[in-house]
């Protein structure tokens, strides 16, 4: 029986595991966590801010291209651009509840991680972007990991919008992304190309979240 697009993709991710799930616990752990978790949220404010746009430059190219596939993975992006808007206002607002504020310059990481999708969107194929989001949807907050850091932070509920509702919303965004791949059936080269784009966004995840585990800084 041949691998679905969706489970080839997640053997092809399954080496990342290990090196990510242990940037993701140095980053969580309690010393120092509520700056850290301060410095978190400024990160990931430009790395979401991106999202919507993300989403709609690589809806425009598939509208481009002569091509079934590309027409249906359009649509998709379209509705995931909806379901995305907005989400940056509520770092801010989680920021500002933390007594933070966006930062000045965006990380280098956050910046590499969607420069290389704007590169792969126009210069290979928009359907590399469904490597970066199931990396980045695979590896949503978990349920619990709001009331751990409100717990250990001390700071207000109104902290913690975005960690409790990624917890919620990524593990069905996921599901649908992986039934879009199945559905589409990538041809091999495609594929490839797709698990590059996700191997990436590991690598670069893996190394924003030891950067901000190990910034002895203080206010974002």
């Amino acid at each position: 029986m041949t691998a679905t697009a969706s489970l080839a993709l997640r053997t092809k991710l399954t080496p990342t595991t290990t090196a990510l799930t242990a940037a993701t616990a140095a980053l969580w752990r309690p010393d120092g966590l509520r700056q850290r978790y301060l410095r978190y949220l400024a990160a990931m404010h430009p790395l979401v801010r991106a999202s919507v746009p993300l989403l709609e430059r690589a809806a425009e190219r598939c509208a481009e291209l002569d091509d079934p596939g590309a027409r249906r993975l359009a649509a998709y992006y379209t509705r995931h651009a909806e379901e995305e808007r907005d989400h940056d206002t509520w770092l801010l607002e989680d920021l500002a509840a933390a007594g933070g504020g966006p930062a000045a310059v965006p990380h280098p990481v956050v910046v590499e991680l969607a420069g290389a999708q704007y590169y792969r969107i126009e210069h290979e194929h928009p359907v590399t972007l469904l490597g970066y989001m199931a990396v980045l949807e695979g590896n949503a907050p978990g349920p619990r990991l709001a009331d751990r850091l409100a717990e250990a932070t001390g700071l207000p509920d109104g902290a913690f919008r975005t960690v409790r509702e990624h917890a919620e919303l990524d593990g069905g965004h996921l599901d649908d992304l992986h039934r879009v791949l199945d559905e589409l059936a990538p041809a091999p080269a495609r594929q490839t190309a797709v698990s590059v784009s996700a191997l990436h966004t590991a690598n670069l995840l893996t190394r924003l979240f030891l950067s901000l585990a190990a910034d002895p800084g203080g206010h974002p």
